[in-house]
């Protein structure tokens, strides 16, 4: 059966749950206030980032992510392998991937360092996350079959490794209260014989819930066949994530194949841009959101709030000429408004979701 809810350090996580990206230890514009007004109950913070910056000892000396960032509720770490490879490959350069783990160059301080299996376990444990996240080598679906496979076994073996770190960590600094959750992430690419291979080898080894890896969508936008596929190949009873699933229909496509939770960039980075979500009718079927592009001339005199259906803050105080003209003259309460709507959208869209089952 699938699981309604998972119990973490930081108090129960009813499921399905949408991810705010808080990649630096913020979610941006934004105070733990703001987003828990919002309805979201948990947040991503990446590992990698926050090892470079501030750096995980002064997060651990501060008393955690939790303490640090002043959110109280679960806090899900990412492992900061996508991070990596896309720090290794740039300027067109191919990302140096060892079975060791990955290269890459820190573009904050330009200094050379290698992400390992090991490593990123011991920083997010470090950081205090409730729900840690093994290494995994991201490939995309269009990768050539040799790519796939290798980037298959080092996910694998990574995990292995991951996860003893794990509970050799644990064993030498038991916590005063429950243990992290440690998730896999299943890689593959579109090919079944490869998502198979992957999913067995991390299902064998056990772990506290699974992870979709790699490129959810095609180039229109669309789900992948492997999408349906891992989550058949997971089991039933551990909670399975759809890591960078985001668009609306594709949350609510992923929660019917038996994915529950969420994490993506999408609504704080439209909002900053000025792309806000509103909801069409009661429903989840069919054409049932759109967007405003509130920055366009014709909201200038319009007095509606952005949202008539939307009980966030922005939709009860201010009109979308409001935001039209913060938007105009750069001021930063824009992204303020703007990305507490948009988290309020995803956090009712989760609730239509539990309304409405499977």
């Amino acid at each position: 059966m699938i699981p309604s809810s998972i119990e973490t350090a930081h108090g129960r996580l009813d499921l399905p749950v949408f991810l705010p990206d808080g990649t630096r230890g913020v979610v941006r514009s934004l105070d733990a206030s703001d987003v828990e007004a919002c309805g979201i109950r948990a947040v991503v913070v990446n590992a990698l980032h926050l090892a470079h910056s501030p750096g995980t000892s002064v997060v651990k000396a501060a008393g955690g992510i939790h303490r640090f960032m002043g959110w109280n509720r679960p806090v899900l770490s990412d492992s900061g392998g996508f991070q990596a490879y896309s720090l290794g490959a740039r300027s067109g350069a191919k990302a140096k991937v060892t079975d060791r783990g990955i290269a890459y160059r820190y573009s904050g301080s330009g200094e050379n360092d290698t992400l390992t299996p090991e490593g990123t376990i011991n920083v997010q444990l470090d950081l205090g996350a409730d729900i840690v996240v093994c290494l995994d080598e991201c490939t995309h679906p269009a990768a050539p079959r040799e790519e796939q496979e290798r980037s298959v076994e080092r996910t694998i073996r990574w995990a292995g490794e991951c996860r003893a770190e794990f509970f050799r960590r644990l064993d030498r600094e038991p916590p005063a209260g429950p243990r992290p959750l440690l998730f896999a992430v299943v890689q593959g690419g579109n090919d079944r014989t490869l998502r198979t291979r992957c999913a067995e080898a991390l299902v064998a080894m056990g772990f506290d819930g699974y992870g979709y890896g790699g490129w959810p969508v095609d180039d229109e936008g669309v789900l992948i066949d492997a999408v349906a596929l891992t989550a058949e190949l997971l089991p039933k009873d551990k909670p399975r994530m759809g890591l960078g699933i985001g668009m609306p229909p594709n949350i609510r496509d992923c929660w019917k194949m038996g994915y529950s939770l969420f994490d993506c960039v999408l609504p704080t980075r439209d909002a900053r841009h000025g792309r806000l979500y509103i909801m069409k009718g009661d429903g989840l079927e069919g054409d049932f959101f759109g967007f405003l592009g509130i920055e366009k001339e014709a909201f200038v005199r319009d007095n509606a709030p952005v949202d008539p259906t939307c009980d966030c803050l922005t939709c009860r105080r201010y009109s979308r000429g409001y935001l039209q003209h913060l938007f105009k003259i750069e001021d930063r309460l824009a992204w303020r408004l703007a990305s507490i709507h948009n988290l309020r959208f995803y956090s009712r869209l989760i609730e239509r979701l539990k309304a409405a089952g499977k």
